[in-house]
């Protein structure tokens, strides 16, 4: 089968010919091509398009609008709106029940798009990500953490708290500890809003799991 870039280059080639005064039908023969393929081409049809009107066929056993209407109020019942196809079909079975297959029940949900989510609580909606903390100066964001410290003894550890102003990377605060306990971050905290003079909800405060609370606010 001629591909679409020779089909066009012969075209331009005869093209070329018959502007400088050959006939058409010489130059198809000289190239081996009938005139009348060189008119559908120029003509726009597809290399290789079957023509033909084709029959629409739809299977023997399809369901009707009205099966799969009663499928669909079925598996969203409150015995099965919570099961999935895999499910229904053998509980259905045992009540002596041939409503489809799983396969036909899975089709039959992917278009009334129901795969997801067919309980009758509101679904869940769609979560966008937290928008960024930033600094423009010095005291406006801490960071802070704990972190274990291995002791003489396996399995003991000292606990060192460490609070960081992101903006000029200075440590604020630190003290190791015994044990963990937010009593000791809150104290080590008020210790560093006395010494940095800071103002009720100047600085936030971020910790490691993501949360973060200004300082100033319980």
């Amino acid at each position: 089968m001629t591909s679409v870039q020779q089909r066009q280059n012969l075209i331009d080639s005869i093209t070329e010919t018959t502007t400088a005064g050959a006939r058409q039908d010489q130059a198809c023969a000289v190239l081996g091509l009938n005139s009348r393929t060189l008119q559908r081409w120029q003509a726009g049809e597809t290399l290789g398009e079957d023509r033909r009107s084709r029959r629409q066929y739809s299977p023997p056993h399809a369901l009707t609008e009205a099966e799969r209407t009663h499928i669909l109020t079925v598996v969203n019942s409150v015995e099965f709106a919570d099961c999935p196809p895999s499910q229904i079909v053998p509980r259905l079975a045992d009540q002596g029940i041939y409503l489809g297959s799983e396969s036909t029940i899975y089709r039959i949900l992917k278009v009334a798009r129901q795969l997801k989510h067919r309980r009758s609580e509101r679904p869940s909606q769609p979560r966008t990500k937290p928008k960024a903390l930033s600094a423009t100066a010095p005291n406006q964001l801490y960071s802070w953490d704990i972190t274990y410290l291995p002791t003489a003894i396996k399995g003991q550890f000292y606990y060192l708290y460490l609070f960081l102003d992101i903006f000029s990377r200075q440590i604020v605060g630190r003290q190791v500890f015994a044990e963990e306990s937010s009593h000791y971050a809150s104290e080590l905290l008020r210790d560093i809003v006395g010494r940095e003079g800071l103002q009720p909800g100047q600085v936030i405060l971020h910790s490691d799991n993501g949360s973060h609370i200004p300082t100033g606010h319980k």
